[in-house]
Formats: structure tokens, sequence, C-alpha cells
């Protein structure tokens, strides 16, 4: 079910997002709140600690800082995990298991703290069927 509302945050049709110092912005497309809400086990993931929400690749922008951005990339290589180079804050990163779709950090919306959200479900990354010794 997604999410219209976290606290007293109303999640907007387009929501930006952004990272602690401010010079990395998204905009996200959020015609129907936030979708697919989850934490992930994976290595990467379970050291971020964040909690992101799926989005479709054409549905989020990069307005400000492109060039502030880093990639990270293991394992396989085909999950890019991108974070602010100033700040380090991790923003977004393309899925390995739907290079279509982009996990973003809630934590990063304008105006949300994401642990208002009661119940977030976790995805079994750390065992993917592409791994071999690690998540991705």
């Amino acid at each position: 079910m997604p999410l219209k509302q976290i606290g007293e945050t109303v999640i907007q049709r387009t929501h930006r997002a952004s990272c602690h110092c401010g010079r990395v912005v998204l905009e996200l497309d959020l015609p129907n709140g936030i979708e697919g809400a989850r934490r992930c086990n994976c290595s990467i993931c379970r050291r971020k600690g964040f909690i992101m929400g799926m989005i479709n690749r054409s549905a989020i922008r990069v307005l400000q800082g492109e060039d502030q951005l880093r990639v990270y990339q293991f394992n396989t290589h085909v999950a890019k995990h991108y974070f602010c180079g100033n700040c380090g804050i991790h923003t977004h990163h393309q899925r390995r298991s739907n290079p279509e779709e982009y996990g973003f950090n809630l934590g990063c919306l304008d105006d949300v703290d994401p642990l208002l959200i009661p119940e977030v479900p976790v995805t079994d990354g750390a065992n993917h069927p592409a791994d071999r010794t690690s998540g991705d």
C-alpha cells in the first residue's frame, strides 16, 4: 500500500529530495505516494541502514549537483549506489534486480522523517539469487 503521508508531511505528486549539505537535489514523481518502502539486509544496505522507496528510472531527475554525485559499484557491478561527494549521504541507487527501477533514500525527502513509518518490511538482499558471496 503506497504511503500518501508520513507524520504531518503529505507526499507531493512531485517531491524534492536532497543530501545533507544540499548540493545534490533530486525531483521524484510520486503520483501514488511512496511505493515499495522497505529496508534491505544486503551487505551495503545493512551498513547504510536507511529506508528506501521504489521508483521507475524515468521518474527521478537530478535537478542540481550531478557533478557532486559519486557512484559506488561492487560484486556484479549492475547496481549503482549514488552519494554526495561532499557530505557522503546516499541519495539513490539503480537496482540490480531491476535496472529500470531506482531505490531512493526516504530520509532525503523534504520534510519527511522515515522513522515515523510504523512497519517497514525487509527485503532479503543478503540471499539474492545472483550472489555468490555478497549482496548488492
